[in-house]
């Protein structure tokens, strides 16, 4: 059986004024009632269940990490004693898989996505999972079908078809991974998506654990040397000082860049189970909303000759709308937000705006 790693220690700048450093989005409840981290860790339970889930996450956000998933031991929370990306967050959740389990196998997966058909979501990763144990020495990826053409997501470009594999309904195609493209401007992103060979990445990974870390050998050396000194020192009294040192003196690089896309030979499953990214305004919009005209609010709101917004009053205050079409507006006690849902991507240079500014109080 697989062993889940969720990634929960992401920043989604994005989501501001909503998601701030101290409850980044993972840690807000957009949809309902539980959180993101919730959905997302209830999800791969249900697949592979909860005493198999490791969480990876950083120190200002373990006290809520582990107040919101109880049921998940503590042995398991892998804490990042500062943000690095996401390669060092993962390799550091490895070596203390590896050191429990030398013959792990794992799926990385995000915190921060949003799944609509979870039976579909988990029989792929079994699909996936049989295809690395058939092929142990191989990366295996899961693709999305792109619906509509995106330039806030990265995509997988498929290669040669390695095999299909029957099931009771149709059968799964599995591809080579030819090539990854970063955010692509409009006009190329309409043209993915109208061409098979393009999906999109969610960064949903299912590999032997021993396989992925030779990959750091590979492709981060730097990294894998000072992971190996922290492998080497768990269960020893010097566990929390060698990790602390080391990590310290890793340099930060996300796990797309760092290692997916200097890999060759991977395999790819295309799929379709109603992912989103959540990663702007726009995509709780989308999630939230009957069709692309309705207004979706969260608190009291008055609307006049309006639609297609997304209102959000965190602190409870009126939003009130007359002539306004397809705009976010999100309230909190210190901070409005007003965008049309279109750049909703671009909160997160606003952020960057205010870090410049040293405009601490609204982070």
């Amino acid at each position: 059986m697989l062993t889940p790693i969720l990634m929960a220690g992401g920043a989604g700048t994005r989501l501001w004024p909503l998601s701030r450093a101290g409850a980044p989005k993972q840690l807000q409840a957009l949809f309902d009632q539980e959180t993101m981290l919730q959905k997302s860790a209830a999800r791969l339970s249900r697949g592979f269940g909860a005493k198999r889930l490791w969480v990876a996450t950083t120190r200002e956000y373990l006290d809520r990490v582990r107040r919101e998933l109880p049921q998940i031991p503590r042995a398991h929370i892998s804490v990042e004693p500062m943000k690095k990306e996401t390669a060092p967050a993962l390799g550091l959740a490895l070596v203390r898989i590896l050191h429990k389990d030398p013959e792990a196998f794992i799926v990385y997966a995000n915190a921060d996505n949003f799944v609509r058909d979870v039976g579909e979501f988990l029989r792929i990763l079994k699909v996936a999972e049989s295809l690395a144990r058939a092929e142990p020495d191989r990366l295996v990826l899961v693709g999305i079908r792109p619906a509509y053409p995106d330039t806030g997501l990265g995509y997988i470009r498929m290669g040669d078809l390695l095999a299909r594999v029957r099931r009771r309904r149709g059968e799964d195609e599995i591809f080579s991974v030819r090539a990854f493209v970063e955010k692509p401007n409009q006009k190329t992103a309409e043209r993915y998506v109208q061409s098979w060979e393009y999906l999109w990445n969610p960064t949903l990974i299912v590999a032997k654990a021993s396989t992925l870390f030779q990959k750091y050998a590979r492709h981060l050396p730097a990294m894998h040397e000072r992971l190996v000194k922290i492998k080497n020192a768990l269960g020893t009294v010097r566990e929390n000082a060698v990790i602390n040192r080391e990590f310290a003196a890793i340099a930060p690089t996300t796990i797309d860049y760092g290692i997916l896309e200097k890999e060759k030979g991977m395999a790819v499953i295309p799929a379709d189970f109603g992912w989103t990214d959540v990663g702007s305004w726009r995509a709780v919009h989308e999630i939230l909303a009957a069709s692309p005209q309705a207004t979706v609010a969260r608190g009291p709101h008055l609307a006049i000759d309006s639609g297609g917004n997304l209102l959000v009053s965190a602190a409870g205050k009126l939003i009130a709308t007359v002539g306004v079409h397809d705009m976010v507006v999100v309230e909190t006690e210190d901070a409005v937000l007003v965008c049309p849902k279109s750049r909703s991507q671009e909160v997160k240079k606003l952020v960057e705006v205010m870090v410049k500014r040293k405009l601490k109080k609204y982070l």
